[in-house]
């Protein structure tokens, strides 16, 4: 697969101080795929992020991406990847299209206005994109961020734990948005902690743990590595958010203020 890989990581290597953090990460991320990174807190997935994303100096091996080592162009790098963090980074007091405009003004790109329409229309936000983004639900504030990242067209985008905080509505709207990523052809590196995500999202899952890949492959390949479960009949009870999500209605409907800042329907 590394013929094919948008991100290659060889070796990688990171201390703090007297703490190892990374001590060889290997990784390898297939062009247009989603790979799931997890591990526990402290494993090193945000530092490995960091590093790809040229924010960090890793003390040893290589990151490539999108054919451009981190250390030897890092300029070259910043044009192909995207960063999207753990909590949306959006101008509350502006539109929806603004913040798109913004951006696409700070990277000096020919017609904002049309790259902003692009992806309103893309990401679904056309109804709220001319309303302030103090207005938006959180999972509508992260659909809004991640088109955010993609106004320059990076080849690569990096998630580092992109529905923290988020309600079931909310995840589920990003859940949509990152397989339209990779529906197209973007490639899209995912930090989590939710195992369910990973199983939901991913082509493929890497574990980090005490510093290094311990495994590497499919949700059916990992799932492969414990013996076979025992078949039981069993009656299925709705889970909370099976209720929940049937009371409140499908994610992806448009939040609206109320009176009083209540939120509401139109």
């Amino acid at each position: 697969m590394t013929g094919r890989a948008a991100v290659l990581v060889r070796g990688l290597e990171k201390s703090f101080g007297s703490h190892h953090v990374l001590q060889g990460v290997d990784l390898a991320v297939e062009r247009g795929s989603i790979m799931a990174l997890l591990g526990p807190n402290g494993a090193g997935k945000t530092t490995v992020v960091r590093i790809l994303a040229t924010l960090c100096r890793p003390d040893g091996g290589t990151a490539v991406v999108d054919g451009t080592e981190v250390m030897e162009d890092p300029s070259a790098v910043r044009r192909s990847i995207s960063l999207t963090g753990q909590f949306a980074a959006v101008d509350e007091i502006l539109t929806g299209r603004e913040n798109l405009v913004l951006i696409a003004r700070l990277r000096h790109l020919d017609d904002p206005g049309l790259r902003a329409e692009v992806l309103v229309q893309r990401f679904g936000l056309t109804d709220a994109a001319d309303r302030r983004v103090s207005t938006y639900s959180g999972g509508m504030r992260r659909r809004l961020d991640i088109a955010m990242s993609l106004v320059g067209e990076p080849s690569v985008v990096v998630l580092d734990e992109p529905t923290t905080g988020l309600d079931p509505q909310g995840r589920l709207e990003v859940w949509r948005t990152v397989r339209t990523l990779a529906e197209h052809g973007t490639t899209v590196l995912l930090t989590t902690q939710h195992l369910d995500e990973a199983e939901q999202l991913a082509d493929r899952v890497a574990i980090l743990h005490g510093g290094r890949i311990i495994v590497d492959g499919t949700v059916a390949e990992l799932k492969a590595l414990l013996p076979p479960v025992t078949v039981e009949l069993v009656e299925k009870q709705p889970t909370l958010e099976d209720v929940f999500l049937s009371l409140v209605g499908a994610a992806g409907e448009d939040e609206h203020p109320g009176p009083a800042g209540e939120v509401g329907r139109p």
